[in-house]
């Protein structure tokens, strides 16, 4: 089997996995990880449209919110669904495709642990946060590449898939005030 083809089968495994996995509480960390990134790409199309972030919060019911003054609300209500998508697919091209799976893991890690210093303002948001980049620190020194590589292809599949899953709770499943869904709505 050539690389590139056990790269797709790789890939084909980790979608399968995530989708049978996606009710179990195995993908628990993995949907918190991608709910800071969705609640992190608010935070930056705030400050990208000349606003400000305020606070940053994570839910251990696997939700989150980032407080936010001033920017552009329609860019960051947009912001939190494109974001985990685009962040999720940078994830899996980098770990895919180049051997800087660990410097990535690391600024991942790093990322995070700057995030909850400035903005995260729950204790259950800190500690996953600070908590989920010290194992993804110890991850990159400590682990052989491929399984670096593994999971950072897995987290960002997870949060691709996550998005889909988002829109369709957002819109269709739940109707929840405040929501993304409702706010790029009005």
């Amino acid at each position: 089997m050539s690389p590139r083809s056990l790269q797709v089968a790789v890939l084909v495994i980790l979608i399968g996995c995530t989708i049978w996995l996606w009710s179990t509480l195995a993908l628990y960390p993995i949907k918190l990880f991608v709910v800071l990134l969705h609640e992190l790409s608010h935070g930056a199309a705030a400050l990208l449209t000349g606003g400000e972030i305020l606070s940053i919060e994570i839910s251990e019911l696997i939700g989150g919110s980032c407080q936010y003054r001033g920017g552009n609300q329609l860019v960051i209500a947009s912001a939190g669904y494109l974001g985990s998508l685009l962040w999720g697919g940078l994830i899996l091209v980098i770990a895919s495709r180049t051997k800087y799976s660990r410097e990535l893991g690391t600024v991942i890690a790093s990322v995070m642990i700057i995030a909850t210093l400035l903005w995260i303002r729950n204790t259950f948001g800190a500690l996953f946060t600070m908590g989920s980049a010290i194992l993804l620190f110890g991850f990159c020194r400590f682990f052989p590449s491929w399984v670096v590589r593994t999971l950072l292809q897995f987290l960002g599949t997870a949060s691709c898939l996550y998005v889909i899953v988002d829109i369709y709770e957002d819109v269709i499943r739940v109707h929840q005030d405040g929501s993304d869904a409702e706010t790029l709505a009005t």
